[in-house]
Parts: structure tokens; C-alpha cells; sequence
């Protein structure tokens, strides 16, 4: 009987070590002021001209006066509670909230990058809304038919895929999400809200290169890679998935960089999916806990990488419209 008193002893403090650490590694995030010298680009006027508007995870605004276009429109932002004991589904009322404070009445398009919750939940009612076609792998057009978007607003593409919006040419470009359990699976037929987070599989993952004029950007969402898919493609500026970036070892992080930033001939960085996506998008954007991701890590990262390589390394702000080539860096030789 007294070792089985023992043993239950010791499980009791196992699952007491267990609960203290998650605890610990779910309450503590680093402090976002400790990065304010990366947010120093100025604020765009409402004047033509390109600009882009962080607004959380990897939900870009690029506008340009005549055409804007959102990827992903992820709002919602279930918190932790409900994720791991209810089912989810879009919230219009924090939805038609969040397009007001962002003065997005018209969309041509919501480019989805991959079909997790954090990216393609939203994005029918945000379609809807706006007039915009929803754009994405066969997962996402069956998260907008689950949602009753009609086909004429549904536009599933494939990777080398090109498409025309105004004055912004759009190619989509292989991409992987960063290794995680949540990595790979197909959405194979209409997914009908509420429904448990894990329903949103990937669906296979985007980069977005975006081209206007002579300007190029690339929107990679999550901090994975396909080796050699920017080979012969140039972007001056990379929004850099970051989240998870900093439990990755060294040399996958220096893979990283050599493939997304160094092969496009990135001039500047700006990291993006490196908030707490379960937080509201009413209260100040805060880097993920510790326990999932080392935002410090990643940080300190890009910044030695882009100190030694002249890249400027930018961290954007939510809300706040700014122009991504404002003094870029001269080009490499």
C-alpha cells in the first residue's frame, strides 16, 4: 500500500510541475517596448499611392487608392478558453467592427495563405461584406461554401497561379508552413460553423509575391519554406512569418533567411503571425507566450542578420497604414 501512496505522490507533484510550467509559459510573453526602435515607419496619408496596413497575424490591407486587397481577414480571434472547450465560428459583430476602424468598405480579393483558423475563419464573411473573391487552395473554397459564399465569389488556385487586381499583379508561389502537430491535412468538403479549431486543416500552404509597378513584395505567413521556390523571383520588400521562428533551431532559421529574405533580394523585412492571436484585436498587439514561440529569439535574429547583411528590419504596428518602401535600403550589388 505504501508504494502505491508513493507512486500517487509522485504523479501528484509530476501533474503539479506540469500545471505550474504551462501556467509559467503562458503568462509570460516579452515585453513589446523593448522593440519599439523597429517601429519607425511614418504614418501614410490617405493620398494615392501604395500602402499597407497590418492588422494582426498575417492579415495584410494593400491599397493603393483605386484597389485594396486583404490576405487572410482574420478578426475573430477566439481566446484560449474557447479554443480548447467550445467550438468556433466567425464573429460578424467583431467583424463589421474591425472593417470600420480599418475604412476597408471594398475589396477586390482575400487571398487566403493557408486554411488554419488563424488565417481563413473570417475570411468568407469578410468576402461577403466587401464583394471581394476569396482566394485559396480547394480547403479554403470549402470554408467559403461551409459559410454560403457563392461560387461566383470563390477562386481556388494553385501554386505559379497569376492574377490581375487594378494595378497589383499577384502570383502565388509554393510554400510549407513551419513544422507544428497542426501541419498538412486537406479540408475535403464544406465546413459549416461552429466547429472545433483543429477542422481548420492547412490545405497546403501560400507565398504571395505582389507586384505594383515597379514595386515587389512577398507575403510568406507562416516561417516555413520551400527550398529554391524564390529562385529567379526578386522582392524588395519580405513580410516574414515569424511565429514559432523562435523555437527553431539555428541552422533553420539561417535556412530560412538564405531562402525567403537573401534569394528575392529582400532590401527590408517586416516580421508578421508574431502576436497573440487570441487576444482581441481591440486591445494592444503583444508577442506570443513563451511557452509557444521565443519572439526575442526571433528578433534578435533578424536584427543581427540584418545588421550584417544591410537589411533594414521593420516591425509594424496594427492600424496603421504605412508605406513599406519608405527609404528603403539601396539594392545590393
Amino acid at each position: 500500500m505504501k508504494y502505491v501512496i508513493r507512486i500517487a505522490a509522485v504523479l501528484l507533484l509530476l501533474i503539479v510541475a506540469a500545471a505550474v510550467y504551462i501556467y509559467h509559459g503562458l503568462s509570460n510573453r516579452p515585453d513589446i517596448d523593448a522593440f519599439n526602435a523597429f517601429k519607425t515607419f511614418s504614418k501614410a496619408n490617405r493620398d494615392p499611392g501604395l500602402r499597407v496596413t497590418f492588422l494582426g497575424v498575417s492579415t495584410l490591407l494593400l491599397d493603393d487608392g483605386e484597389t485594396a486587397v486583404l490576405t487572410d481577414g482574420f478578426f475573430t480571434r477566439p481566446n484560449s478558453r474557447q479554443l480548447l472547450l467550445e467550438k468556433i465560428a466567425p464573429d460578424k459583430a467583431i467583424i463589421e467592427t474591425t472593417l470600420r476602424r480599418a475604412s476597408i468598405t471594398r475589396l477586390a480579393a482575400v487571398i487566403v495563405n493557408h486554411s488554419h483558423y488563424d488565417h481563413v475563419m473570417d475570411s468568407p464573411e469578410v468576402a461577403a461584406r466587401t464583394g471581394a473573391v476569396l482566394v485559396g487552395s480547394e480547403s479554403t473554397a470549402n470554408v467559403g461554401r461551409g459559410w454560403g459564399l457563392p461560387d461566383s465569389q470563390i477562386a481556388v488556385r494553385r501554386a505559379g497561379d497569376v492574377m490581375t487586381f487594378g494595378r497589383f499583379r499577384i502570383t502565388l508561389l509554393p510554400g510549407r508552413h513551419v513544422p507544428s502537430p497542426f501541419t498538412g491535412g486537406d479540408i475535403a468538403e464544406p465546413l459549416k460553423p461552429p466547429v472545433r479549431a483543429n477542422a481548420y486543416l492547412e490545405g497546403g500552404s501560400f507565398m504571395v509575391l505582389v507586384e505594383h509597378g515597379d514595386r515587389r513584395m512577398l507575403i510568406n505567413a507562416s516561417a516555413g519554406f520551400v527550398p529554391d521556390a524564390m529562385n529567379g523571383r526578386k522582392a524588395d520588400v519580405v513580410f516574414l512569418g515569424t511565429g514559432q521562428l523562435g523555437k527553431r533551431p539555428a541552422s533553420y532559421m539561417e535556412d530560412y533567411w538564405r531562402e525567403v529574405v537573401d534569394k528575392p533580394g529582400a532590401r527590408r523585412v517586416i516580421p508578421i503571425h508574431w502576436d497573440d492571436f487570441t487576444r482581441p484585436l481591440d486591445q494592444p498587439l503583444v508577442p506570443l507566450p513563451n511557452l509557444l514561440d521565443d519572439f526575442a529569439a526571433s528578433m534578435k535574429f533578424l536584427n543581427d542578420r540584418g545588421r550584417t547583411s544591410g537589411i533594414d528590419i521593420k516591425l509594424p504596428e496594427a492600424f496603421v497604414a504605412f508605406d513599406p518602401f519608405e527609404k528603403l535600403p539601396a539594392a545590393k550589388n
